[in-house]
């Protein structure tokens, strides 16, 4: 098998399962219990949350434990709003967890303004700017799109919203251990992650506060997280957490030659179909990242063509995945319907060469002509 859908979910690194077993079997105790299997549960989330804060260039206390990125989404979209600013900036092309809660909080009157982006999939800074409002509770941008890999400009982000007495949150799930991640260059007050996208175990990930940054508790009933997230902490999923951090810190060394594997791989594409689109090709993006247009044909139908063969990629989000139509994020870069329909996205992951994308363009050339043959659709 070829994984090339990294951007969906990372397999667990060995090293982090292996530093959860025992949390999982004989260090079974209560972070909360004072006596001696509570202590080296409590002694367990310090060194985790260490790891990750040294990831983030955080402090250990500025951050929040919960279930992963969704819910600290919801934790921070939800906790920036007060009685007097009960408006949100964010973008057209953000996860589609981050345009649900606020679809959500729309429904609960709050004032939602979303920013556009270009063809690229390069955000319009002047329009945010512009959109920026007295009040304006929070400005929400993603760091890196979990489609095309575009970056922003997230620094540039944060200056505006503080310059307009803003918070600044980045859903920073996609870019954490793939391009350096730094809270305090960036100037945000808030941040979110997962560990499953950075080959830590899913069901556990977290939210930056800024010291000083009043955010309302996202989930009450106990003191744990210094009560800002109620309940017994998930101390296997910490550790696991703690751990992948500190490889992914390690791993940023092999990005750049992960790029250049994802560069060989989109020429080579380029050279085999010669009317391919590359969404976002001309932007910054991350260095693992590919979402390719092939005209006329259907995407879903080139997925399962691949999926025959051990190669497994996606038609965009896995959390979109099985829709019909193009999704929200081409349809904000004003992609062509017929190229939307048909595109794929390769992410890769540490560890891949060249050699494992060779095999995947020389299956996809034959697939592709398979489809051509048969009117684009694979019926």
């Amino acid at each position: 098998m070829i994984y090339l859908d990294h951007n969906a979910t990372t397999p667990l690194a060995p090293e982090a399962l292996e530093a959860m077993l025992p949390y999982l079997r004989e260090q079974f105790g209560n972070a909360g219990s004072g006596h001696a299997l509570g202590l080296v549960a409590q002694e367990a989330l310090v060194l985790a949350r260490s790891r990750v804060a040294a990831l983030l260039n955080a402090d250990p206390g500025e951050l929040v434990f919960g279930s992963g990125g969704t819910e600290s989404l919801n934790h921070a979209l939800r906790g920036a709003l007060t009685p007097a600013k009960r408006h949100v900036v964010s973008t057209a092309v953000e996860h589609s967890a981050t345009l649900a809660i606020l679809e959500d909080l729309k429904r609960a009157g709050v004032e939602v303004t979303l920013v556009g982006v270009d063809a690229q999939g390069r955000l319009d800074l002047e329009a945010l700017e512009a959109a920026i409002r007295p009040d304006t509770a929070l400005v929400t941008v993603m760091a890196a799109n979990n489609e095309t890999g575009v970056l922003f400009p997230v620094s540039e982000v944060a200056r505006l919203a503080k310059a307009k007495g803003a918070l600044c949150h980045t859903d920073a799930t996609q870019a954490v251990g793939k391009v350096p991640v730094d809270v305090r260059a960036w100037g945000v007050d808030l941040l979110t992650f997962s560990g499953h996208k950075f080959h830590g175990p899913k069901g556990i990930g977290g939210l930056f506060i800024r010291r000083g940054v009043r955010l309302r508790p996202f989930m009450v009933g106990g003191q744990q997280e210094r009560g800002r997230r109620g309940g017994t902490e998930n101390v296997p999923g910490i550790v696991g957490l703690g751990r992948a951090a500190e490889l992914a810190q390690a791993g940023l060394a092999d990005m750049p030659r992960l790029a250049q594997v994802r560069d060989a791989f989109e020429a080579r594409l380029k050279a085999d179909h010669p009317d391919l689109v590359v969404h976002g090709g001309e932007a910054g993006r991350l260095p693992n990242t590919l979402l390719a247009g092939f005209p006329g044909l259907e995407g879903e139908a080139l997925l399962l063509r691949l999926s025959q063969r051990g190669i497994c990629v996606s038609v965009g989000s896995a959390c979109t995945t099985g829709q019909r139509e193009p999704s929200h994020v081409l349809r904000a870069m004003g992609a062509d319907h017929g190229v939307a329909r048909g595109t794929l996205r390769f992410s890769l992951g540490q560890g891949q060469t060249e050699a494992d994308l060779r095999v995947v363009a020389e299956v996809l050339a034959e697939r592709v002509t398979d489809l051509r043959a048969k009117g684009g659709l694979g019926r």
